[in-house]
């Protein structure tokens, strides 16, 4: 058995695993507990409470998982795209502001274990050259129809259980809730942007790689 820690698996892939696990487990107490406030409203307002399966499709699911989603993807569609031409002096989360960068060197297709696409080149290496900031953005989407949908679901269900009538969609686009649920999100994943570029200029974490050397000045851009 290799005792070289970076062929074990759980080393090789140990931040990946953890904020997956994570994941899973926020995602299955976010399930219980919205289960649970769900059926709490529903029943204060005359109506049957839900089953978990029956739940985990409803309006109100989709709407809270996919509200907090796309703030996600949002956030980090945007700082994959303004981090190639934006700059921050001092901050470990911006490229120099005057040396070039590697990961703006030509892809070489010659180089040792290149991906498929760049050996091809062509289209295939001109899309997987964007192709990060191209899942992010399709996430984006995704998620943003997926919470308009579950939010445009979860407020006729409540109309119909306050003996209201149902909206159509677009009556539904002119209501404040959906877009106080996007904008109160999306609000808190700039800020954490902000947040992370500009204490990378004073502070510093010993060992994290989003943050520069201790020794490090606090105008030297970049890690």
């Amino acid at each position: 058995m290799s005792k070289n820690k970076s062929d074990r698996f759980l080393y090789r892939n140990g931040l990946s695993i953890v904020f997956t696990s994570l994941f899973c487990i926020a995602m299955v107490a976010q399930a219980v507990f919205g289960w649970k406030q769900h059926n709490q409203e529903v029943e204060e307002l005359g109506g049957q409470a839900l089953g978990m399966s029956e739940y985990l499709t409803s309006g109100h699911f989709f709407s809270a998982t996919f509200e907090n989603f796309q703030s996600e993807f949002l956030q980090m569609s945007m700082y994959v795209l303004l981090t190639i031409s934006l700059r921050q002096i001092g901050s470990a989360e911006s490229k120099d502001l005057e040396k070039p960068e590697e990961v703006d060197r030509k892809p070489d297709p010659a180089r040792t274990a290149a991906p498929g696409p760049v050996k091809r080149g062509g289209w295939q290496l001109r899309v997987y050259q964007h192709s990060l900031s191209i899942a992010f953005v399709i996430l984006f989407l995704i998620s943003w129809a997926g919470h308009l949908y579950g939010s445009f679901t979860d407020f006729n269900d409540q109309q119909v259980l306050r003996g209201k009538p149902r909206e159509d969609l677009a009556t539904f686009l002119t209501e404040p809730e959906f877009w106080f649920e996007t904008f109160q999100n999306w609000q808190s994943e700039f800020l954490s942007v902000a947040s992370i570029v500009i204490l990378s200029i004073f502070l510093r974490q010993k060992g994290s790689p989003e943050s520069k050397p201790v020794d490090a000045p606090n105008m030297e851009t970049g890690k």
